[in-house]
């Protein structure tokens, strides 16, 4: 399994759109920004064929280290979460 990095996706967007890659980059960053900000806000955001994108609160909880098996706080947490649509082949 190859991994496809962000840095990836810029430059497969600059060639497929015919834009330099700084531009790419500030389009894909955009596109992020505005995810984030929106999932941040409350938002779910869902873009259609693709996915949908929300933020998931995780409460407090305690675990247990690893090693030692002694019990370890985890505090909360927010997470931006993504579900895939589900294709219809």
């Amino acid at each position: 399994m190859a991994n496809y990095s962000k840095a990836d996706l810029i430059k497969e967007v600059a060639e497929d759109l015919g834009f330099a890659q700084v531009n790419a980059k500030q389009l894909v960053d955009a596109v992020f920004d505005k995810i984030t900000t929106h999932a941040d806000a409350g938002d779910k955001v869902s873009i259609a064929g693709f996915g949908k994108f929300e933020m998931r609160d995780r409460a407090a909880r305690t675990g247990r280290n690893p090693r030692t098996g002694d019990p370890v706080e985890i505090p909360a947490s927010r997470n931006l979460a993504f579900k895939p649509f589900k294709s219809k082949s």
